[in-house]
């Protein structure tokens, strides 16, 4: 298999530059990488395809304001991070529910909404480092050795970032239960 790599810094200069044919290929040459962030940060493929989609289209509209031509990884991740938080917060706040076609009735699907809507949020409210993590690793099922790789962290610090995510969801789920009853 070989090694895709990011379009070089000339070409990304030209493009920084408002060189049309330039700024197509530099398009062209990074969607593998923006995908491939893309799947590995967005809760769902959809909003993965989304978040690239869009990604590119910042990359396309918005190349003259990037500052240094070896800096458009890092660039690339921010935009990418930041459209896949755009769309959970979306599907947050319309409150999507996870098909089910075994509900058994009206009254199970509004608790299955609700719960989904309380994880949801709750997920939400993590801090990014700690959302990455678990989307990655719990939603996603990537193992965590792909996830502390993909991220750039140790095993040891992809763990401990696991461990303080899912305690925090479990908290806010507990907390929400208490306010419920009272």
């Amino acid at each position: 298999m070989t090694e895709v790599c990011w379009p070089d810094e000339h070409l990304v200069a030209a493009a920084r530059a408002g060189d049309i044919e330039s700024i197509t290929s530099l398009v062209s040459g990074s969607h593998p990488h923006v995908r491939r962030f893309a799947y590995s940060l967005c809760a769902t493929p959809e909003d993965a395809e989304d978040a690239a989609q869009e990604a590119l289209i910042i990359l396309y509209r918005k190349i003259g304001t990037l500052r240094a031509s070896g800096a458009l990884a890092s660039w690339m991740f921010r935009i990418v991070r930041n459209e896949c938080l755009r769309q959970l917060r979306l599907r947050v706040r319309r409150a999507e529910p996870i098909p089910d076609s075994a509900i058994a009735s009206a009254e199970q699907e509004a608790i299955n909404r609700w719960e989904a809507e309380r994880v949801a949020a709750a997920i939400a409210a993590l801090p990014g480092d700690q959302r990455r993590v678990l989307i990655m690793r719990d939603v996603q099922g990537y193992s965590g050795r792909m996830v502390a790789d993909l991220l750039g962290l140790s095993t040891a610090a992809m763990k401990s970032r696991l461990h303080r995510a899912r305690m925090a969801v479990q908290e806010s789920l507990e907390v929400g239960n208490d306010e419920s009853i009272a």
